[in-house]
């Protein structure tokens, strides 16, 4: 019997997936638990609703995020620090700081996650920085460190 999964069950499938499962599993485990509906044509159409409409949104949410990373491409980010000698930092400029310099000065909401700095800057100059915005789409920003 042909069934579409409403959620994840270990070793069955995946939620929304369509699986073959045993006349007697499906009907006396997956259906009374609500883990699955019959893979009949009404529901195989609210599925088909459900996935065009995602994947509308998603493309929605690429276009925004190519048009952000566009956006971003043109800020330099400047940060004034005190430094040592040799332009050495005392401490580093972190993702969490580059984040919250995007919000004040630009608007944007960027998590700091998906700034790809693995440790922060450390040394005064100009950096380039990559931000991963959505999948497959990455902006590259600028950031200036001077000294005080």
């Amino acid at each position: 019997m042909k069934v579409i999964l409403k959620q994840d069950i270990k070793g069955v499938g995946k939620k929304d997936q369509i699986i073959n499962a045993a006349d007697g599993y499906a009907k006396n485990y997956l259906f009374p638990r609500n883990l699955a509906v019959p893979a009949d044509t009404g529901n195989m159409n609210n599925l088909k609703a459900k996935k065009d409409s995602e994947n509308f949104r998603k493309g929605e949410d690429r276009k925004a995020s190519e048009e952000l990373a566009e956006r971003m491409k043109n800020i330099t980010l400047v940060f004034k620090v005190k430094a040592g000698e040799n332009g050495r930092l005392f401490g580093a400029i972190t993702a969490k700081e580059i984040a919250e310099t995007l919000k004040k000065d630009y608007n944007i909401l960027v998590d700091k996650k998906k700034i790809l700095l693995p440790e922060g800057i450390k040394v005064a100059g100009t950096t380039k920085i990559e931000i991963k915005l959505n999948e497959g789409v990455t902006a590259k920003l600028t950031v200036t460190v001077t000294t005080l």
